[in-house]
């Protein structure tokens, strides 16, 4: 990337992802492959399975709401739980197992994914009525990712 980029909320390119909306705010094209930022809204119930992905880093900024990870087991009742509030930072180092959910009825996040190549497993999926992530296991092995256990499914006490 040669240039800046400033980019307000809304100025992304938008599309359907299950039954939800992202916003691409940066793609790995304007960026020769370097990160890939989405922004979303994200619903209790569009908490993904535990997983970890093998090709990337990611993080995620809290923008709103609160927001439960879980992350470093392959099992989510014995991984480690932290709660971001907003204007919280979360590293997610590759390899590392983890999921979040919100705690409020709603929470709107950054995804940060070094390098970019996984927005090309979001924008594939497209919309559908509810989220099925195991009926996509194959690509997201494709994508270096691995699912390893059942998403929360409710705010669970830390």
């Amino acid at each position: 990337m040669s240039v800046a980029l400033v980019r307000n909320p809304g100025e992304g390119t938008f599309y359907r992802y299950y039954d939800s909306v992202q916003e691409q705010v940066v793609s790995a094209s304007e960026t020769q492959g370097v990160v890939s930022v989405l922004r979303l809204t994200m619903r209790q119930t569009d908490a993904p399975p535990l997983h970890a992905h093998s090709h990337e880093d990611e993080s995620w900024v809290v923008l709103s709401g609160r927001v439960r990870f879980w992350v470093g087991s392959a099992a989510l009742d014995t991984c480690d739980v932290h709660d971001a509030e907003p204007g919280a930072y979360v590293f997610g180092p590759r390899s590392v197992p983890h999921t979040f959910q919100p705690l409020t009825t709603t929470a709107d996040l950054l995804v940060i994914n070094n390098p970019g190549a996984i927005e090309g497993y979001f924008r594939s999926i497209g919309p559908a009525a509810a989220r099925q992530d195991t009926d996509h296991a194959d690509l997201l092995a494709r994508y270096g990712v691995t699912l390893l256990d059942a998403p929360p499914t409710g705010p669970r006490s830390s």
